[in-house]
């Protein structure tokens, strides 16, 4: 009878884990987060659709799988170089690779329904998730981060190989460059906004700042 019992009580234990998604089943993907435009009503309710698509992509896009949404391709970005910071040691070029993927709706001049081939009618982003086209005053992206680069710095971790900054990854490059997604991933907000690891304590900073 006891044997029945703690069997009883391990099931329902099971159920209920079940039911109840952890933390990180809550938090991972992009469903109900500010990347979640299938709310919009923008003539469909799917949540991929705005970056990718199965048929019909942008083949001119190589940063990300059959892409779907309009590019940045007139805009001249303003980028942090050492007229901002005379101790830069990196040579920032313009945004490149992925994040520009990122920029065409967060520099702010994009309609974010522009997607499909079609013009969007909607305006551009807003508000304080627009970085703008003057990245100046913004952690500079798209420069290359090499052995070189860290020891002319004197305080930056020297990367692990061209496609990781740290052993386990958490700070990946792009062809050897720092780019949004080195620091953000885009696909999940367990770590808001939409960063690659919590930052308490400064500790993403830190996988390639040394302070």
């Amino acid at each position: 009878m006891k044997n029945v019992k703690q069997l009883l009580m391990l099931t329902a234990a099971l159920a209920l884990l079940a039911a109840t998604p952890t933390a990180l089943q809550a938090a991972a993907g992009i469903s109900g987060t500010k990347h979640d435009l299938s709310v919009k009503g923008w003539g469909t309710d799917e949540l991929c659709i705005f970056c990718h698509t199965p048929h019909n992509s942008d083949t001119t896009v190589k940063d990300a799988p059959l892409w779907n949404h309009k590019v940045t391709s007139t805009v001249a970005f303003k980028v942090y170089d050492a007229t901002v910071s005379p101790t830069l040691n990196a040579v920032v070029g313009s945004p490149s690779s992925s994040s520009k993927l990122c920029l065409s709706c967060h520099d702010g001049t994009v309609a974010m329904d522009s997607f499909g081939g079609k013009s969007g009618t909607q305006p551009p982003m807003t508000g304080t998730n627009v970085v703008g086209t003057d990245l100046s005053n913004d952690h500079p992206i798209s420069f290359l981060y090499d052995a070189k680069l860290a020891g002319d710095d004197g305080a930056l971790v020297s990367p692990t190989s061209a496609s990781k900054v740290d052993a386990l990854g958490k700070v990946p490059l792009f062809a050897g460059k720092v780019e949004c997604a080195s620091c953000h991933q885009v696909h999940n907000n367990e770590f808001p906004p939409f960063l690659r690891m919590a930052n308490t304590g400064s500790a993403l900073c830190l996988k390639c700042h040394i302070k």
